[in-house]
């Protein structure tokens, strides 16, 4: 069901998200090889912290019996990893690896919700040609994001895009919304 959002609403969205882009803002600064994935996102906490947010995704629950709550502040996904990696003091950071981030910020009950891909130095051709696809598909998926449209026809401009370049995406991750957080 969809649900029309207030004014108030909507500027409650924009802060959380503004929270997001803030923190990728300030991992691009740090994220570095010989980084462990576990280091990455102690940062992505403290800063998530220090601007007023909660890292919605620590202690998510998973949803599968005998399957623990999510154990960290963001999904660290490198190289061929689809997506929600778990950080990890084993995972370490390469130069040439390409590593996608993504979190979830909640604010004033709120959710700011995205993700984004870092290269990290001598990134390969094939690798910097994937990372310059899929933003630009992104951007191919925007100019379908207006009154009138479904979420369905932003995921269909991404894939057509994505396919023309000849590549894939992976369906069971192709979009979601975000809404007020219940506790």
């Amino acid at each position: 069901m969809v649900t029309i959002k207030s004014k108030k609403e909507i500027e409650y969205m924009k802060e959380a998200c503004k929270v997001v882009a803030i923190l990728y803002q300030e991992l691009e600064k740090i994220i570095r090889p010989g980084m462990s994935t576990f280091e990455l996102d102690q940062e992505a906490e403290k800063i998530i912290r220090k601007l007023g947010a909660i890292p919605a995704e620590k202690g998510y629950p998973s949803g599968f019996k005998g399957v623990p709550n999510f154990p960290a502040s963001i999904c660290v996904s490198i190289n061929d990893e689809v997506i929600h990696g778990i950080p990890s003091k084993n995972k370490i950071i390469k130069d040439g690896d390409i590593v996608s981030i993504d979190t979830v910020a909640l604010k004033n009950g709120f959710n700011g919700d995205a993700a984004r891909t870092f290269m990290i130095g001598n990134v390969s051709k094939e690798a910097k040609r994937l990372v310059e696809v899929t933003k630009q598909a992104f951007f191919e998926g925007i100019k379908y994001a207006k009154p009138g449209n479904r979420i369905g026809d932003i995921c269909h401009a991404i894939g057509k895009y994505v396919h023309l370049q000849g590549y894939s995406v992976v369906r069971e991750f192709q979009g979601h919304g975000i809404r007020k957080r219940y506790a």
